[in-house]
């Protein structure tokens, strides 16, 4: 399973730990996940996804699911929220 969220596309960032002697050993951060379902008002149905504590706050801060992903670049989305995307585009204009 890849450290990458799929909603924001953050993933893993490398830098240095640094000692009190100034010593420095490389180090990678790794982002906050979680495993979150989601529900989509618009297609009436809950998805389970993995993505940071960041990303959660976003899209309750935009007003759910739809209203992110309606927002966010298809670039930064994972395959599966791609999707969700797609679907979520062609019910909105059935109606």
């Amino acid at each position: 399973m890849s450290r990458v969220c799929e909603l924001s596309g953050k993933g893993p960032m490398s830098g240095n730990t640094v000692s009190h002697a100034n010593n420095r050993n490389r180090r990678r951060f790794l982002p906050n996940l979680n495993d979150v379902t989601l529900m989509s008002d618009a297609l009436g149905q809950s998805y389970s996804l993995r993505i940071s504590a960041a990303a959660l706050r976003t899209v309750d801060h935009r007003g759910g699911l739809d209203a992110f992903l309606a927002k966010s670049k298809d670039d930064e989305l994972s395959p599966k929220a791609l999707k969700i995307k797609k679907e979520l585009v062609k019910a909105q204009a059935a109606v």
